[in-house]
């Protein structure tokens, strides 16, 4: 299961010229700091399992209620950009950024590969039950360890900051997303055809990601 009712779902890529930077950056100074702010409870981030797969970075923020996401103590992180954070995200491709509340969440805990689903669905009770329902059930099969739906939130995600007023990079944030947790690919290959029973999974953007970094709750931040 997610560790709170909140999260931060980011999906990027990266120039090759960036790239050393930007593992720099996300290890030693992004996701420590983000991890730090109050109620920010975990980050990950995963790499493309296959050629298939884009953006090549996936990057998942858990945290205590969705309220948190809007919160002051972030607010004043994306408008007080570090030095480090502008030249890194100067190299940032096809970003979607998605301040989202989770809807459900099943499973044992975390897993070593995921897949990823961004569509959109009708914000109804009845949409609401028909992906919970098959979620669940994906949680249930062998070697699937977390099954979630997120909902982003439109007007939280479109809000501009210093971080991100001049970029050119930012997409469409995702209306709708779901995760599977995992131990295997192979494993997600049946998650995959189960989700598939439901027209709009069907025709959502997937990605098949393998865990890269896990930071948890640390008191340190940057500045």
């Amino acid at each position: 299961m997610l560790a709170g009712e909140g999260a931060i779902a980011i999906w990027n890529g990266i120039s090759d010229e960036g790239r050393a930077d930007f593992y720099a950056w996300h290890l030693s100074e992004h996701m420590p700091d983000r991890v730090g702010i109050p109620g920010f409870l975990r980050g990950r981030r995963y790499r493309a399992a296959d050629d298939k797969t884009h953006p090549e970075f996936f990057t998942l923020y858990e945290t205590q209620t969705f309220e948190v996401t809007q919160g002051v103590d972030y607010l004043n992180r994306l408008n007080s950009p570090t030095a480090w954070t502008r030249r890194a995200t100067s190299h940032f491709k096809t970003t979607s950024r998605s301040l989202a509340r989770v809807i459900a969440s099943f499973g044992v805990g975390s897993g070593g590969v995921l897949l990823t689903l961004r569509f959109d669905v009708p914000d109804e009770e009845c949409e609401r039950n028909k992906l919970a329902a098959i979620v669940m059930k994906v949680a249930t099969l062998p070697e699937v360890t977390g099954a979630h739906i997120l909902k982003g939130d439109d007007e939280a995600s479109g809000t501009k900051t210093a971080e991100s007023k001049d970029r050119k990079d930012i997409e469409k944030p995702a209306r709708w997303v779901i995760l599977i947790e995992a131990c295997s690919i192979e494993a997600l290959a049946g998650a995959r055809a189960l989700l598939n029973d439901h027209p709009a999974l069907r025709a959502a953007s997937a990605g098949h990601y393998i865990l890269e970094y896990t930071r948890l709750k640390t008191a340190w931040a940057a500045g």
